[in-house]
């Protein structure tokens, strides 16, 4: 319970900052880059390393890198279907999907594991 609590504060501090970070930046649309993903990761890993140590925390963060690689690609086919083809965003985003899955799974199986 007590790491819950304490990830629930490092967290809120850490979204805030970064929250703060990103409003005092220009333009606004840049500011979404600062949101709540970065600030958990590191509030993730910084509770990760004082429980678990450095080496597991390491692997926590490769497996993190993995994971934003595969958004990354996920979100230039979402990018490129709706600009090049004129797609709506709901449909696209939820059948690009399954692209995301296949290249976790393929990063994992052939970098990670």
């Amino acid at each position: 319970m007590k790491d819950l609590i304490l990830r629930f504060l490092i967290g809120g501090i850490v979204v805030s900052a970064f929250a703060s970070l990103g409003d005092v930046l220009k333009p606004k649309s840049f500011a979404g880059l600062f949101g709540a993903a970065p600030s958990i990761a590191l509030a993730t890993l910084g509770l990760t390393i004082a429980a678990n140590g450095k080496m597991y925390a390491a692997t926590e963060a490769r497996s993190m890198v993995a994971g934003a690689l595969a958004f990354f690609l996920y979100a230039c086919l979402c990018s490129w279907l709706m600009m090049h083809w004129k797609l709506k965003g709901m449909p696209v985003t939820i059948s690009a999907l399954a692209f995301w899955l296949v290249c976790s799974m393929s990063i994992w199986f052939l970098v990670l594991r």
